[in-house]
């Protein structure tokens, strides 16, 4: 059997320790047996931008301030220009208050809001394609031998999804490295706690490598096209909106990864091919 993935190898990693991310349910199973079984618990998170509230999004409850920042970033709240002064978590009231040092200009965006398809109903304020068409993204290479790794590195590393399971993973690799691993009932809450520990700790993404577990789906290619990741990955499926920015993006995009097969939508000029599937 293989042994698993240390999860000391990565920077940041699932906290399958954390009693406070789980709850309990009872069920009867097949046999008509009464069982008790481990499930997420989600809470809710209220996000402010100094002093207007944002959005309340359902959470499992970890890394609050990374996904708070996060999204204020990927919804184009918040832009490199704004400088922040402070980021406070009421653990109370459950509560994140993102400051910055001057006012930000974000009062048309909330006049319109799209419902995407992100898992737990996700919502994109203003306009989803605004500023897609200044990003420039850097033609890193990726070998298939990193992309096998990956996979298998991944698949291996203990997390919240193995042990309760109704849960997605996101993790943030370099060549055949995964760094930072984040899980949430949403996908695009695991992306959004990837972009807020980036930017919190100044990581940059010209040579970065987005591994998920969800669809590839037109805001996932969205939010790592504003966070300047040039490839994304997943094992799951892929909607033809999100083929079709993938491909004005430059962004390199592969679905379907199951094992050492896999699907290139986008952008395989990034590709070396330095190992062959027999």
């Amino acid at each position: 059997m293989a042994k698993n993935f240390s999860k000391e190898d990565y920077l940041v990693s699932p906290d399958t320790l954390n009693n406070s991310l789980f709850g309990s349910v009872v069920g009867i199973d097949h046999n008509g047996i009464e069982t008790v079984l481990d499930v997420i618990e989600e809470k809710p998170l209220t996000i402010f931008l100094n002093s207007q509230e944002i959005v309340t999004a359902m959470t499992i409850g970890d890394h609050p301030e990374y996904l708070a920042i996060g999204f204020l970033y990927n919804q184009k709240m918040l832009t490199q220009k704004d400088q922040l002064t402070s980021v406070e978590f009421d653990a109370e009231l459950n509560v994140v208050v993102v400051r910055t040092s001057n006012n930000t200009n974000f009062e048309d965006k909330l006049k319109k809001k799209t419902r995407t398809s992100g898992c737990a109903v996700g919502t994109v304020f203003g306009n989803i394609l605004e500023g897609l068409e200044e990003i420039s993204l850097k033609d890193s290479k990726l070998r298939i031998s990193w992309l096998y790794g990956l996979a298998n590195k991944i698949n291996r590393t203990d997390s919240l999804y193995l042990k309760v399971g109704a849960i997605h993973g996101t993790v943030l690799c370099v060549k055949s490295k995964p760094i930072c691993y984040m899980e949430d009932v949403g996908r695009h809450n695991a992306v959004d706690k990837i972009s807020g520990w980036m930017i919190s700790e100044n990581i940059q993404p010209d040579d970065k490598i987005l591994y998920t577990t969800g669809r590839l789906t037109s805001e996932m290619v969205i939010k790592t096209a504003h966070m300047g990741i040039p490839i994304l990955i997943s094992r799951s499926g892929f909607t033809a909106w999100g083929v079709e920015l993938a491909k004005k993006l430059n962004m390199t995009l592969i679905g379907r990864m199951r094992g050492k097969r896999f699907c290139c939508l986008s952008g395989r000029h990034r590709l070396i091919f330095d190992t062959v599937l027999k």
